[in-house]
């Protein structure tokens, strides 16, 4: 590694951290770190790439950041591999600074009907026996949780969870984690009785009905007539300025 710590050597520390992030990239890739290896110590990557402690750490942060290593204070980063929860976590730290207003969320909450309401139809369409015994037991969770208000949103949550999973893409259930995460906030502003919590179960009970009697259009048309109900309640944790959308 002689002639690569010369090189390093020569830049500025922004770049000699890129440089030994591109390196350790290409070394979990290549398979020469392996998921569950620890990283070498920093002491060892200094003299390797002929870094200081900071451009190590700077990439170390950048790998993290990435999600192709975890971190923890005290201990040596370990190689973890990334899934699309990882991805979208990401994305969500800056989603986070973006959905501070109403008009904010409606973009969001309206990407979440958009979705869902895809979803809904796929599960009247193509759900297997196995989706609707999930989907059933799921219901009555909810209905049973009803004027709890915590325990009803986890089965909220876990209701409109099943339809992410129907169609066995992973990407749909990592985004609704994410949906639920930068939602959350609002659901427990909101000031609800059971009556509230009857509505929404006769919500899910809607969406239910009409993906067992294997009917798309009513499906849709549930999933997005409950969610916009949904959204009267979500709009009322703000303040009354007027924004764009619904």
């Amino acid at each position: 590694m002689g002639h690569g710590v010369e090189l390093l050597d020569t830049k500025p520390v922004g770049r000699r951290s890129d440089a030994v992030t591109q390196e350790l990239v290409r070394m979990i890739q290549s398979g020469d770190l392996q998921e569950g290896d620890r990283l070498p110590a920093e002491r060892e990557l200094m003299q390797r790439y002929g870094v200081s402690r900071s451009a190590v750490r700077e990439a170390i942060l950048s790998l993290a950041n990435r999600g192709l290593v975890t971190t923890r204070l005290g201990h040596r980063p370990i190689v973890s591999k990334p899934d699309y929860e990882i991805a979208i976590d990401k994305v969500g730290n800056l989603i986070g600074h973006l959905v501070v207003d109403r008009s904010g969320v409606w973009n969001l909450f309206e990407s979440r009907i958009f979705l869902e309401a895809a979803l809904a139809r796929w599960a009247a369409s193509h759900a297997r026996r196995d989706d609707l015994e999930e989907l059933r037991a799921a219901l009555e969770a909810n209905r049973q949780a009803i004027g709890n208000s915590s325990q009803f949103d986890e089965t909220d949550a876990a209701f409109h969870a099943v339809l992410y999973r129907i169609p066995g893409n992973p990407i749909y259930p990592a985004v609704h984690k994410a949906y639920v995460e930068w939602l959350i906030q609002h659901w427990r502003s909101m000031k609800r009785g059971a009556d509230i919590d009857q509505m929404n179960y006769a919500g899910h009970e809607a969406i239910f009905d009409a993906i067992t009697a294997r009917d798309p259009d009513g499906a849709e048309e549930a999933l997005r007539r409950h969610l916009v109900a949904a959204w009267e309640f979500v709009r009322s944790t703000f303040s009354g300025k007027q924004v764009h959308g619904q």
